[in-house]
């Protein structure tokens, strides 16, 4: 208190108790991409970082999924397509609408566990997707310092130097402007087998060797089953190729030949897939819920009437379904950290809304993916039996360091340094003096215990799990406390996964 002058009593009190150091939130994605609208009530919500809890939040603030569109012709499409075969003849098959995916992305990180997360739409489905756009989204993220993770699972749909730029960026802002998030990557054309191309040396040599240990990455890509086939119709296709499918439904049901050489069965049946399909575009006086529920009618009839028909839904079905696996595991990682903490490595877990990976990887397989001398390894998504999906990999890109090698090492160092610095800077300005050092040093070995006794530290005492050391001396030197500079050092004992088990088993001479 300030000079006494008057007599008298005078109350002073004073804090027993130094600070407290809060636990920041470790799970906290920040999601890039394209969105159907970006509004709240009527203010644009475009190029605004957006926070969210849940995918009934998303679709209220940024709308919902693109309609996908589909081609069907005889000749195979420049893009990729799937063929199929209808009463002998093979057909192709290939979306032609702007692949826009971060409405599925956001419903697979919801289903695997998801929470809180910020969405950064960065234009509508009529834009194109461009990696400028991409980039500047995620500088948009600078001042926003909640988000722990940054994710831009739409980048897969650039070409691949364009992916590895806006992978490059991400990696940049986490380990270099940041330095408190970490990114998950996607392998562009992760659905292909490493025979097919090796998609991963792709990846490997073209993403560089800055700031590794800031990002992971997931092989291979996912059959989810986010989109179901009752959600498609003959409405997803693109009108020109509606006489092509009108023929091969034709076909398939032997209904294709003149009407004198068919049985009455056989015109009803011709007559109705021409009704069905013909009358799509729906009566312009109608109103919008009346077509929506004569379209519905119309092709669930469809689909009793041609087993070929729902063989094409299911393949439409199929191809949106491959999605990468980037979303999934930002949601694994925030229902690991909620149940168990940011020190237990987010594998060995379950995917959920997943049917298979795209690609069946094998143990010898997973040795290279693993490790290799570059050290980028790739964390393997393998489908076991009776056990289902599993996320069977814990490292950073950066697989051959000693300090950065697994995943929660670095996701629990982020938490452990976010923490002690945001309670720390109540001390700034104050006296550079031993109750100050004192004080500090209480607070973080306060936070620092309570960490270990939930298992986030390794050791069997407090002392074994950490160290807190400032003083004069000891962590500064007269010149430093002249500077005005406080040096505080915390040694750790991170628990790191057992990634490899060894048991040995040998035989012993019979005893009775």
């Amino acid at each position: 208190m300030g000079q006494m002058k008057t007599p008298g009593v005078y109350i002073v009190e004073k804090s027993a108790f130094p600070n407290s150091v809060v636990e920041v939130a470790t799970a906290v994605p920040a999601f890039i991409g394209h969105t159907q609208k970006a509004d709240n009530k009527g203010s644009s919500l475009a190029g605004k970082p957006w926070r969210i809890t849940s995918m009934a939040e998303f679709e209220n603030y940024f709308g919902a999924a693109p309609a996908p569109e589909f081609a069907l012709s005889l000749e195979a499409p420049q893009k990729a397509g799937v063929h199929l075969n209808i009463a002998g003849k093979t057909y192709y098959l290939s979306q032609t609408s702007s692949p826009y995916i971060l409405h599925s992305c956001m419903q697979m990180f919801f289903q695997n566990g998801g929470g809180p997360c910020y969405i950064v739409s960065i234009g509508n489905y009529a834009e194109a997707i461009e990696s400028s756009r991409f980039k500047q989204g995620i500088e948009l993220l600078i001042k926003e310092q909640e988000p722990t993770m940054v994710l831009v699972p739409e980048a897969i749909q650039l070409s691949i130097d364009d992916c590895t730029d806006v992978q490059q960026t991400a990696l940049k802002h986490c380990g270099l402007t940041m330095k408190n998030r970490v990114a998950i990557l996607d392998i562009h054309e992760g659905y292909k087998a490493q025979q097919d191309g090796d998609p991963v040396a792709t990846f490997r040599d073209k993403l560089g060797i800055n700031f590794l240990s800031y990002g992971m990455a997931y092989y291979p890509w996912l059959n989810t089953s986010i989109t179901t086939e009752r959600s498609l119709s003959f409405d997803n296709f693109q009108p020109d190729s509606l006489p092509l499918l009108i023929s091969a439904l034709e076909e398939d049901l032997g209904v294709a030949k003149d009407d004198s050489s068919l049985s009455k069965r056989q015109i009803e049946q011709k007559k109705e897939i021409n009704k069905i399909v013909k009358d799509r575009a729906a009566d312009p006086e109608i109103q919008p819920t009346e077509i929506a529920t004569s379209k519905g009618q119309l092709n669930q009839a469809l689909v009793a009437l041609s087993p070929a028909y729902g063989r094409v839904l299911g393949q439409m079905a199929q191809t949106l379904n491959l999605l990468p696996p980037s979303a999934a595991m930002a949601g694994i990682y925030t229902m690991v950290d909620n149940t168990r903490g940011v020190w237990k490595a987010p594998a060995n877990v379950s995917l959920a809304s997943v049917i298979s990976p795209a690609v069946n990887i094998s143990h010898e397989e997973q040795e290279d993916l693993n490790v290799t001398p570059q050290g980028k390894s790739i964390n393997a998504i393998r489908a076991f039996i009776g056990e289902g999906v599993l996320v069977w990999g814990a490292r950073t890109l950066d697989g051959n360091s000693l300090d950065w090698r697994y995943i929660n090492v670095r996701r629990t160092m982020i938490m452990l340094e976010e923490s002690v610095r945001l309670a720390s800077k109540a001390y700034v300005f104050e006296p550079n003096v031993a109750n100050t050092w004192v004080t500090m040093k209480s607070m973080i070995r306060n936070f620092l215990t309570g960490i270990w006794k939930r298992g986030g530290l390794a050791g069997a005492s407090p002392d074994d799990a950490f160290a807190v050391y400032v003083g004069l001396g000891e962590t500064m030197t007269p010149e430093d406390i002249l500077e005005g500079i406080l040096r505080i050092t915390v040694l750790v004992a991170i628990s790191r996964p057992a990634e490899f088990i060894e048991i040995t088993f040998q035989q012993q001479m019979q005893k009775s």
